[in-house]
């Protein structure tokens, strides 16, 4: 029994010291004078270096309106390259602040990791790229076929479920890398590439030598919500992080762009005018200057304006809305009212 009362007394020092190391992100932020974010290894629309080695995406404008808020400069960012391998336990270990990167929010991931999403920035679905040669039309014509999957991923799960419901066996290569499992792809080593959607699309267009010599199949086979996650025990840094995407979901709505701010911050709109801090109190109740989410604005532009120009219609995805338009507009974006 005292050995039970030493561990159980152990095990709780180690649970407050957790909580108290954990509660502090915001502090260790400002001190450093950088919010550091998790990204993928490079991702085009989403995560990826350009040609001057300056990240842009839509994740990366998520970790830039973060700075904005926190610092009223965009630009205070660090980013880290993670494969899905490495990214949670940097985001344990504190060598990220947050993960911005395109990860699926499951119930294991948000309980057991110590870890909790901050929202939904892009919802997607696990799909199949092929070559136009193969032809097939449909994902259940794959049956006998060698897929394609990054490790680490929750595209396997979902992948041998699915096939197992609809009676499909095939054969999975398994690859650590991204662009290994890309290279596997485009040398034939595979028939078919399997991972979210919109991965493909960024796939097919950033990576494979003639885009138009594959093909995206119709089916979807899965719920992929992809957001941020920040660590458990922190609320303080876990409701910036949250508030920090919703002020962009919230400014489209409201036609709040990056171009209007300024003569948007004499509108009559009591929402507005709480949104950019005309009337105070969103800022306070973050530990923020009042001109948080004006920052977030101004500086990285709404969410719609985001989207554009990394993966829609201003880009080369040309990804259309679907799930991720405005929730008057039939999608998914339905922001928290800041009030």
């Amino acid at each position: 029994m005292k050995i039970a009362k030493g561990l159980l007394g152990a095990a709780l020092l180690a649970a407050a010291a957790h909580g108290v190391a954990q509660a502090d992100t915001l502090d260790v932020v400002r001190k450093r004078g950088a919010v550091v974010c998790g990204t993928t290894t490079g991702f085009a629309g989403f995560s990826a270096p350009d040609a001057q080695g300056k990240w842009q995406g839509l994740d990366v404008d998520l970790c830039r309106a973060v700075a904005a808020a926190v610092f009223g400069d965009a630009d205070k960012i660090k980013v880290v390259p993670l494969n899905s391998q490495q990214r949670f336990t940097a985001l344990q270990s504190g060598e990220v602040d947050v993960l911005t990167r395109n990860t699926t929010v499951t119930q294991q991931r948000d309980t057991a990791l110590g870890l909790i999403h901050a929202g939904i920035n892009f919802y997607d679905g696990q799909g199949f790229l092929v070559p136009k040669s193969l032809g097939v039309k449909s994902a259940k014509e794959l049956n006998g076929a060698t897929i394609c999957l990054q490790t680490g991923t929750s595209n396997e799960n979902t992948l041998a479920d699915w096939a197992r419901a609809n009676r499909v066996t095939y054969k999975p290569v398994v690859i650590e890398t991204f662009n290994e499992v890309v290279n596997a792809f485009a040398s034939g080593r595979c028939d078919v590439f399997s991972t979210d959607a919109s991965g493909l699309a960024s796939i097919r267009i950033s990576k494979l030598q003639n885009p138009d010599d594959y093909v995206v199949l119709p089916e979807i086979i899965s719920k992929e919500p992809l957001g941020p996650f920040v660590r458990q025990g922190d609320d303080a840094w876990l409701n910036i992080v949250r508030w920090s995407l919703s002020a962009m979901i919230e400014a489209e709505e409201y036609g709040i762009t990056s171009k209007n701010v300024d003569e948007q911050l004499k509108s009559a709109n009591p929402n507005i005018k709480r949104i950019l801090g005309v009337t105070p109190g969103a800022g306070a109740n973050l530990g923020l200057d009042e001109k948080w989410a004006y920052n977030i604005v101004k500086q990285v532009g709404n969410y719609g304006e985001s989207f554009d120009r990394n993966v829609g219609e201003g880009s080369p995805l040309k990804i259309k809305r679907g799930l991720n338009a405005q929730w008057t507009q039939g999608g998914l974006m339905y922001a928290l009212p800041i009030r």
